[in-house]
């Protein structure tokens, strides 16, 4: 797997009118609401997910 996913949607407005920024790698331009943002992955958690320990059904991070 050699390609980036890509965002569907604005952040900020929600429209589908997404392209590529030239300001490099994981920016994004929104033709709807004129705005630029960029993507970026962080990490993984280290924690994880947990079980909800009442047995409510939930989980907690």
């Amino acid at each position: 797997m050699s390609e980036r996913a890509a965002p569907f949607y604005c952040p900020y407005c929600g429209d589908e009118d997404l392209r590529p920024s030239e300001e490099g790698h994981g920016a994004w331009e929104c033709a709807s609401c004129n705005r630029a943002f960029r993507l970026s992955f962080l990490g993984l958690l280290a924690k994880g997910l947990r079980r909800d320990p009442a047995g409510e059904g939930g989980t907690g991070i």
